[in-house]
């Protein structure tokens, strides 16, 4: 069964993608949920003036998210926690914590978007990615310390 994505869904696809899915999960789910619509001939011409429309609106988006991209990657993040002899720190770093640290520098950003690499339990320097576009992706580089 073909749909037109309505809403971004992570592991399906981005909004105004057409994608194929079992019956039930769009006939059942996505359609009452008004995540998609179905993929017949005047919805498919629909979404793509919308499309049309949108595109220069589109181009704004991911040119400020390569602009923010580039002051974020700038910024040296310290994240200061309680630390044990071993130098292991107690919890792990989280992906709110991180957002909040970005945020305090004066940048609008959710902790969905924050994705770190691997778990962080010790202190020294790691990277997480930070995804401002669908295609646009920030590393940030941030250090761990002890109080």
């Amino acid at each position: 069964m073909e749909i037109i994505l309505t809403k971004d869904i992570k592991g399906l696809g981005y909004k105004n993608d057409i994608v194929d899915v079992k019956p039930g999960y769009g006939r059942n789910y996505l359609i009452p949920k008004g995540m998609a619509i179905l993929a017949n001939a005047s919805n498919k011409k629909m979404k793509e003036e919308e499309i049309r429309q949108a595109s220069h609106k589109a181009e704004k988006l991911k040119a400020d998210a390569v602009e923010l991209a580039g002051k974020i990657e700038a910024l040296k993040l310290t994240l200061k926690t309680k630390v044990g002899e071993s130098g292991k720190i107690f919890g792990a770093i989280t992906t709110l914590q991180l957002a909040d640290a970005i945020n305090e520098n004066g940048y609008d950003i959710d902790r969905k978007q924050v994705k770190i690499q691997g778990d962080v339990k010790t202190v020294g320097e790691f990277t997480a990615k930070v995804e401002l576009h669908k295609e646009v992706f920030a590393e940030v580089t941030f250090i761990v310390e002890g109080e």
